[in-house]
């Protein structure tokens, strides 16, 4: 940008001298190197500040499906990539265990809820006992505790979506047996029931950044396009902050200045169904301070915008 304004100050300056306005003397075409600190003083520097800018990414949330029951898989009904909405099914576990578990419970709380109606009649009449009574009472408990644990147990034979997403890398088949343990999960799901915005303003940057400010961006999936949003939060913490237990003293490292995140939200909701996990861009945050480098700023990620049809590393 400083290039850009630098050769239109130059071709002024050839223009005037073409017309006789001003001589064609050394310290005319000097008054650009002028120009070029007027420029840093005046616009770049404090726009620094005043519209900080920093890289951006879409991020989303992936959960790690476990199931809740083991067993050999029946069915995988989903596809891999294929938005599915909350509550559809991921694939059903054989229930036969889980059925006969279901019955046999239920069996046995029929016999001890008939047992102890027959015990509560012979204590009425002094032929029976109130131990039985109760004794039996905590067992009818019990049994209806377990009931419900087993039903639990057979509905979690369907394991559903957790959120609107989709699977990605899917690779469960019918016949595979999936267990309870935490290290093996049966599938990735991606949930894009709501977007995640952040972007990397660094510390020197961010003492005037506030929450409610516009913000606008330049992605690299849609170049050409402009999105805006507003500032949700500052997370002011970052991985070298963070005080891992250990039973040793922690080792001395170069202390790096590392950027702080801006959660964005996007004014359009919608517009957040263009923008895949992981894309890349450009933000520019414009606060109240220094107002005036505003314009160079829009100015900037426009430019950038466009050249994102020309320019994938940038």
């Amino acid at each position: 940008m400083i290039a850009f304004l630098t050769l239109c100050y130059v071709g002024l300056l050839a223009v005037l001298v073409w017309l006789k306005i001003l001589p064609n003397k050394l310290w005319t075409w000097l008054s650009a190197v002028a120009w070029v600190v007027l420029l840093f003083v005046v616009l770049f520097i404090p726009m620094q500040w005043g519209a900080p800018a920093g890289s951006a990414r879409i991020l989303t949330y992936t959960v790690q499906i476990i199931p809740n029951v083991a067993g050999p898989v029946l069915e995988v009904p989903v596809e891999a990539n294929r938005p599915i909405k909350k509550g559809d099914v991921l694939f059903t576990i054989d229930p036969t265990t889980y059925e006969a578990a279901l019955e046999a419970t239920q069996a046995q709380l029929d016999f001890q809820e008939v047992r102890l109606q027959q015990y509560e009649k012979l204590a009425s009449t002094a032929a029976g006992t109130r131990f039985q009574v109760e004794e039996t009472a905590a067992l009818v408990k019990q049994l209806t505790a377990e009931l419900e644990g087993a039903e639990w147990n057979l509905n979690e034979t369907t394991v559903r979506a957790p959120a609107d997403g989709y699977v990605t890398y899917l690779a469960l088949r019918p016949g595979q047996r999936v267990v309870t343990l935490p290290f093996q999960p049966a599938m990735t799901f991606v949930d894009t029931s709501r977007e995640i915005v952040g972007v990397q303003i660094q510390q020197i940057h961010q003492r005037y950044i506030k929450r409610g400010q516009e913000v606008e961006m330049a992605f690299k999936t849609q170049p050409g396009r402009i999105y805006t949003g507003k500032v949700k939060a500052i997370i002011q913490v970052t991985h070298e902050s963070q005080a891992v237990i250990s039973g040793t003293v922690p080792t001395a490292q170069p202390i790096q200045a590392e950027p702080f995140f801006v959660r964005v939200q996007l004014d359009d909701r919608e517009a957040a169904k263009d923008l895949p996990a992981g894309t890349a861009g450009t933000a520019a945050i414009y606060t109240k301070s220094a107002a005036m480098t505003h314009i160079i700023r829009k100015v900037m990620i426009r430019m950038e915008s466009y050249m994102n049809y020309i320019i994938p590393w940038l």
